[in-house]
């Protein structure tokens, strides 16, 4: 595929026709590795065409990059000049714009009145240094045919809360630049370890935790923990704390609520010179409704930003849905890619709700259950381009930037290059898992876990994308639902979880926990994704101040104590992860290692597999030992390198864990170069070995 690539990189159009075919692939790249899209190739050509086509309009056909187009940044919002301050808005609906606050006492004055750029739907007003000092709170006032409302601008980089009154305001915000002490960062990627986490709700205390609060306090943690990656959410300005960030007003600001964008910049910073990575979980999929906070009506037209008609509205999340089709909505969010990338220093962004954005339906009611629901129609092609597009993009700011697309509907090519056809993410999250998890947990009994399906599940995938593996992630930790950990142990998490005093649901419980991530994340081929507490079974949901909690905290953060309490169990489960992760990292080129099936047995319920030099045992079964229990794997001599049921993690020790183990001589498998490894593993255990 080197030659397509260069080939689409090439701006001669005006060869001939003749030769244009002659060097066309009988299939685009992603119908070539599979064939069962070969039906559906012409409409894959044609998003893939829709997106070239929409490059070539938006560079004009390739006078500028797509960085230099999405710069809308750098010309929108309020700026400092040399000459003072120029302030700008898109706006085409409005009739008047006046930049009211402090330094006017909030009232229209034609010194802050804006003009018309003539012919456009910009706005401008220029000022001079006097007229605004950093700090200074302001709106817009907008007026049209049949009204006025007071707005924070689109663009606005630092929005603030009163804390008595509960009004949002923007906020001149011109300090001392950060000077970053990294300035380049390339992200650890094999394997890609994501620890998702929220700013807020990272204290131990019953409050909004801080930017700062979080590099001194949990930064530490998740370095030590060995995660290469955090993934943070709720980043982007949010009225509504209660919505886990998820419900967006300010897409260019950072939640005030956490501290100030410099307090972000050196968390980033410092995260990069630690080695971690920092992406953050962007929200392009909807936004708030908030029309005072938000794009809701800025200028008197609903439909600026957004969808008309019957989708203008997500039926499901009482938001808004962008409308992908207008290239000032594209310049808008590519825009906001490019800015947190070149001024915050993100490494890239895990994209909310695609699903949501791929089709009309949002994905709700749909079953997906052939290839044909994924072309007939029923997608959202100016959603598609959008996607492709803003890969395109984040990959031309920073050749090494990470994306991930959260997707349910399983749609092919996601992940997959644009050149072959796909739409450029690196990653798609793996969220068959989660859910088969659940699945397993609530309705089969242990003695019904099979191996098969288990291994099954936690490699099924395309061959051709990249996943991000995980057991649970937020999602799975709300009020609603349940972790896995609650589901395994319920109630007597909160007596029976001190050393000593555990039952034999709690034994169960610290047991399956261990062998659930193990299998998870030694099968991944791309990442593996931890929630902030849960690799310690965090005993208690996620649930945001609010009405009906009386707003309290109580579940909105994340009680550290307990994992350092080491004479509780929770400290079991994180030392295992930990453990867990180091051994992932010590097979060099883990990603690149094909996962070999050495041996199944769901009667037994014993699972085997190889990664390069690391030998993965897994024993579900709950009541059944095995002795000398033999697997077929390359001649040689095996170390233990983890092992869930060591009594440091909370098991019984059974085995010895310091013995060489060395393989058995069998005639039949000379050629073949393997030998019996003969192992003992216990009831409800696994065990990693590494080979000599």
């Amino acid at each position: 595929m080197e030659k397509t690539t260069n080939k689409c990189k090439v701006k001669k159009a005006e060869k001939s026709e003749s030769v244009k075919k002659s060097r066309t692939p009988k299939h685009i790249g992603i119908v070539k590795n599979d064939a069962y899209l070969e039906p559906y190739e012409n409409a894959i050509r044609g998003r893939h065409d829709h997106a070239v086509w929409k490059i070539g309009q938006l560079t004009g056909n390739g006078r500028r990059t797509l960085s230099e187009f999405a710069s809308g940044h750098d010309y929108y919002g309020l700026h400092k000049t040399s000459r003072g301050w120029v302030f700008r808005e898109w706006a085409p609906n409005a009739t008047d714009i006046y930049l009211v606050g402090d330094f006017n006492n909030w009232s229209e004055e034609e010194k802050y009145r804006a003009k018309r750029i003539q012919g456009t739907g910009n706005w401008e007003l220029k000022l001079s240094a006097k007229a605004l000092k950093h700090g200074d709170l302001y709106k817009m006032r907008v007026h049209w045919n049949g009204g006025e409302g007071e707005r924070i601008p689109a663009w606005a980089r630092r929005v603030v809360q009163d804390e008595q009154t509960k009004i949002f305001s923007a906020q001149v915000w011109n300090p001392e630049p950060y000077i970053w002490k990294k300035k380049t960062f390339n992200p650890k990627k094999d394997p890609l370890l994501i620890y998702e986490c929220h700013i807020g709700m990272g204290e131990d205390a019953e409050k909004v935790g801080t930017y700062d609060e979080f590099r001194e306090n949990v930064l530490p943690r998740i370095i030590k923990d060995g995660y290469n990656c955090i993934q943070i959410m709720a980043i982007q300005e949010h009225p509504y704390y209660g919505s886990f960030g998820y419900h967006v007003s300010s897409f260019f600001a950072a939640s005030s609520r956490f501290g100030t964008p410099e307090q972000l910049k050196q968390l980033i910073d410092t995260a990069h010179q630690k080695g971690v990575a920092v992406i953050m979980d962007i929200v392009h999929s909807h936004a708030v409704k908030n029309e005072i906070e938000g794009l809701g009506n800025l200028a008197g037209d609903p439909n600026q930003y957004f969808y008309p008609g019957g989708r203008h509205e997500h039926p499901a999340w009482d938001s808004l849905c962008f409308d992908y089709g207008k290239d000032e909505v594209m310049h808008f969010l590519l825009s906001n890619c490019k800015y947190w990338m070149e001024e915050v220093h993100f490494d890239g962004f895990r994209f909310d709700g695609v699903t949501s954005m791929l089709y009309y339906s949002h994905g709700l009611g749909e079953a997906f259950c052939n290839y044909g629901d994924y072309f007939n129609g029923h997608q959202d092609d100016n959603a598609i381009c959008y996607l492709t597009i803003a890969n395109k993009l984040i990959h031309e700011v920073n050749k090494n930037a990470i994306t991930i697309a959260e997707e349910v509907s399983g749609m092919p090519g996601l992940a997959a290059k644009f050149e072959d056809g796909g739409y450029g993410f690196d990653y798609r999250m793996a969220m068959n898992i989660p859910d088969y998890w659940i699945k397993t947990i609530k309705e089969l009994k242990d003695e019904d876990w099979k191996p098969s399906s288990i291994f099954w599940e936690v490699k099924n995938r395309r061959s051709d994308e990249k996943t991000i593996s995980y057991c649970e992630s937020h999602d799975q930790a709300l009020v609603g639902d349940k972790t896995i950990i609650f589901r395994l142990i319920d109630a007597d998490m909160y007596w029976h979880f001190r050393k000593g005093d555990e039952n034999g649901t709690v034994h169960r419980g610290i047991a399956l926990h261990k062998m659930i991530r193990l299998v998870t994340a030694a099968a991944i081929n791309g990442g593996y994704l931890n929630f902030m507490g849960n690799e310690f079974g965090h005993p208690e949901w996620i649930d945001f101040p609010r009405e009906g909690n009386g707003w309290s905290y109580k579940y909105a953060r994340r009680q550290w104590n307990l994992v350092d309490n080491k004479e509780l169990c929770y400290h079991y489960l994180g030392d295992f992860d930990r453990q867990m992760i180091n051994v992932l990292k010590s097979e060099k080129g883990f990603n690149k290692t094909p996962v070999q099936e050495i041996w199944h047995n769901d009667g037994d319920q014993v699972l085997a597999f190889m990664r390069g030099d690391l030998v993965f045992v897994f024993n579900f079964s709950p009541t059944r030992s095995f002795t000398d229990y033999g697997f077929l794997v390359p001649t040689g001599s095996y170390e233990v390198v983890l092992n869930t049921d060591a009594k440091e993690f909370g098991g019984n020790g059974f085995a010895d864990d310091t013995i060489t183990h060395m393989t058995n001589y069998d005639p039949l498998y000379v050629e073949e170069h393997k030998e019996w490894l003969k192992l003992y593993i216990p009831a409800r255990s696994a065990v990693v070995l590494k080979k000599n």
